[in-house]
């Protein structure tokens, strides 16, 4: 399931849709497959359940997952990704941060690019 770090500075709620994410990407969670309820995650992670609530509404905001009344809440089965471009320019900027922390390592830039390339072989 989610693993929760309790000491990043990351909020909860973000964490919870990076992991929500990852497992859709990988495959292990597949359009369909019925989630947790907010309840039932709140226990298993340990989290407020207002927190847990917040990451499936940004969830069904980017249509990755759908809530059914009184069946429970699903992966989308016709998710379609979408660029948006406030989270596009976010990424410019974390990927340039990247770029430069990796730059004063010593690093050129096919050594990122294969790091990159390791990390999409990684999630399928």
């Amino acid at each position: 399931m989610i693993q929760i770090d309790g000491r990043s500075s990351k909020p909860i709620y973000e964490q919870i849709v990076e992991g929500f994410k990852e497992m859709i990407i990988k495959g292990i969670l597949k359009p369909g497959d019925k989630i947790p309820s907010v309840r039932e995650l709140s226990s298993i992670i340990m989290a407020n359940p207002n927190t847990v609530s917040k990451a499936y509404q940004e969830l069904e905001r980017q249509k990755a997952i759908e809530t059914i009344r009184g069946r429970g809440t699903f992966v989308a089965v016709n998710y379609k990704p979408r660029v948006d471009d406030e989270k596009l320019e976010s990424l410019k900027g974390q990927i340039k941060k990247i770029a430069i922390e990796a730059h004063y390592m010593g690093m050129g830039k096919q050594d990122v690019v294969k790091m990159l390339d390791d990390i999409y072989k990684e999630l399928g």
